[in-house]
């Protein structure tokens, strides 16, 4: 993770008031359930974080910060339409989680078992969030990452990132 984020003048001192969550690490969950945080993440994390159903089989996990935005967003979207009320339903199956003193934290059995974690997991770091993969999963996103690169390129284009 880089000590990249917005910086603010507090005080009459520049801090670093957001920290992104990146790169790869490879853990894997005890017999417990409970999984091991990367020490960069942590800092970010002091405060608590949520960890949820995430999409694509993983799980989601967000600072209490970055929780709340986005559960405002959700709460947001009209309960008209199924699949808001599906998404709310599928996050909202996730709990809040504090680091021991080890930097772990224990990941409840319905979340494992949404995400097909047994043991050996991929920490994907992911700007605002980290995600949790199944190592197996892991593996099969990276392939479809590598076989639709020309269609993502294609996309960032057409959104004006690259």
């Amino acid at each position: 993770m880089y000590n990249i984020g917005v910086v603010v003048e507090s005080g009459g001192k520049w801090e670093i008031m957001e920290q992104m969550f990146t790169g790869e690490y490879e853990h894997t969950v005890d017999e417990k359930g409970r999984l091991t945080i990367p020490a960069k993440f942590r800092p970010r994390l002091a405060g608590g974080m949520f960890v949820t159903k995430g999409l694509d089989g993983c799980l989601f996990v967000l600072p209490v910060d970055e929780w709340h935005a986005f559960s405002e967003r959700i709460r947001s979207l009209p309960l008209s339409r199924r699949s808001a009320r599906l998404l709310s339903r599928s996050i909202s199956s996730g709990t809040e989680c504090k680091l021991d003193k080890q930097g772990r934290i224990l990941l409840p059995s319905n979340l494992r078992k949404y995400a097909g974690i047994a043991s050996d997991v991929v920490i994907v770091g992911v700007i605002s969030r980290f995600e949790i993969w199944s190592k197996e999963r892991w593996q099969e996103e990276e392939r479809e990452m590598e076989e639709k690169s020309h269609v993502l390129a294609e996309q960032l284009d057409d959104l004006g990132i690259l």
